[in-house]
């Protein structure tokens, strides 16, 4: 393939990705009225112009075969606009941009649209990268970002200039060979091994040998995690050392550990790991516990929400989370990472010396962008 169908529609759980044609002149014109600032490049500022454009303008993109712009539809209405643009089809690369109308920004639609063209564009189309930059300030498009599966590269520098001058611009990617992970849905359900994921400040990574030290040394007579985790009791070097080397390792099908490592350097910052994961329901639950020196820095729910945006590329579409009803400090973790509380487990939760009431969290796939 070297351009792409003039036709192409993709179709997601919500939306219906098309391109624009004359038949959304009305809506256009609408749109353009409004004032509302989402439609691709380009796109004219009077309604004088709309039907020009939808004929000829919106497609030029199409026409120089290095891109093209599609309509986000949901039940019927334009609620955005995607598009790839940039694309090199002897590298295999090309960059993906979207707007929502405001209107309808806040229920998942851009992280939907985005995964959506991705997977088609690195499956179908050939393609072996993508490419999405957002202004490091713009935190709703990093998360976006994020949630659709991208890993975060690198930082440009005053890249974007804008009307209240430069801004800084993350540089994310995601190639064809990480969609090898897979929905749910395909056959060979599990999560594999050697699996890391990055987030700003946080490499989640499996844990390895070398670990044991430090996380030995985080859990001995540390009074949080020997309060709130029954496996703490007793603990020493020697079951430190096999935790990191076998036990951490092995279920890959219902579950997945991994070690937080701070990218600016230092000690391990704990664990982070999900359980119970039933790939039939698409539910899993996730679990961490952190180092006392690194605490009080966010690490906690950084960590958290970035298993929670893999376990969603992943397929799955609602994460729990339980937390002992005295355990306030993870109780506001679990809300920083966008988790709502649904209720009081009775007796649900082990902890040293006994069994405690528990509460439930739970974040959807279709919550926020």
């Amino acid at each position: 393939m070297t351009g792409f169908d003039q036709n192409l529609t993709i179709r997601t759980k919500r939306l219906v990705l098309r391109p624009f044609g004359p038949r959304d002149a009305a809506r256009v014109r609408a749109i353009v009225e409004s004032g509302a600032r989402f439609l691709p490049p380009g796109a004219p500022g009077h309604v004088a112009a709309v039907s020009q454009w939808l004929s000829y303008g919106v497609h030029e993109l199409w026409r120089s075969g290095q891109g093209i712009h599609l309509a986000m539809v949901a039940d019927g209405a334009i609620v955005g606009a995607i598009s790839l643009f940039r694309t090199m089809w002897g590298a295999g690369t090309t960059e993906v941009g979207y707007a929502v109308h405001p209107v309808h920004r806040g229920r998942g639609y851009a992280p939907e649209a985005v995964s959506g063209l991705t997977e088609w564009a690195l499956s179908k189309a050939g393609l072996r990268r993508v490419e999405l930059r957002a202004n490091l300030d713009n935190t709703a498009s990093l998360r976006v970002a994020q949630k659709a599966g991208f890993t975060r590269e690198g930082l440009l520098r005053g890249a974007s200039l804008e009307a209240d001058g430069p801004h800084d611009v993350v540089v994310f990617g995601l190639l064809a060979h990480d969609l090898a992970m897979g929905p749910p849905t395909v056959a060979g359900r599990g999560f594999g091994t050697g699996i890391r994921l990055e987030s700003e400040r946080l490499v989640l990574r499996p844990f390895t040998g070398t670990d044991a030290p430090d996380v030995f040394a985080a859990v001995d007579r540390d009074p949080e995690i020997n309060r709130w985790m029954p496996w703490a009791e007793g603990y020493d070097l020697q079951r430190a050392y096999e935790w990191c080397t076998r036990y951490a390792h092995v279920d890959s099908v219902s579950g997945v550990n991994f070690a937080i490592e701070p990218k600016a350097g230092g000690r391990l910052a704990g664990s982070v790991g999900v359980q119970r994961a039933d790939w039939e329901r698409g539910d899993a639950e996730v679990g961490y516990w952190i180092s006392p020196w690194a605490r009080r820095q966010g690490i906690a729910h950084e960590a958290t929400r970035a298993v929670s945006t893999f376990l969603m590329v992943r397929g799955f579409h609602r994460i729990t989370l339980l937390a002992a009803v005295g355990n306030v400090a993870s109780q506001a973790v679990a809300r920083k990472a966008g988790f709502t509380e649904e209720g009081v487990l009775r007796r649900a939760l082990p902890v040293s010396g006994g069994i405690s009431d528990a509460v439930l969290f739970s974040l959807l796939k279709e919550e926020g962008d």
